[in-house]
């Protein structure tokens, strides 16, 4: 859902030019990090704790095939921020290329604004 102005104007986010960002990719080695179900199931406390100190997810198997990936909290809302960023740079670009754009000073101006009613309100 996109926050607006008003229902005359365009939504915030299509006035908004975004630069692009360059984010490294760091693969999973799942030759360390594969534990069976039955692992899980028998050394669930261990699991969690070295999750909490290693910050790497562990893939888990079934039967030697991938059924899961288990991660901790802090990873999973970082992974989770990241993605809603990208999502926004994705919507941006988009916006971007059908020429939605807007001169910087006009499109902060509007967001000072809606910032100040809203917090008015």
């Amino acid at each position: 859902m996109k926050a607006t102005l008003d229902a005359n104007r365009k939504p915030l986010t299509d006035y908004i030019q975004s630069n692009t960002m360059t984010f490294t990719f760091v693969p999973m080695r799942y030759s360390t990090q594969v534990k069976s179900i039955s692992y899980l199931k028998a050394n669930a406390a261990e699991l969690l704790q070295t999750l909490a100190e290693q910050r790497e997810p562990v893939l888990i198997t079934q039967n030697g095939e991938a059924k899961a990936v288990l991660q901790d909290v802090g990873s999973f809302e970082e992974m989770q921020e990241m993605l809603a960023l990208l999502k926004c740079l994705a919507m941006g670009d988009r916006e971007v290329d059908a020429g939605q754009l807007q001169p910087i000073d006009v499109a902060v101006a509007d967001l000072r604004t809606a910032l100040r009613d809203e917090f008015q309100r």
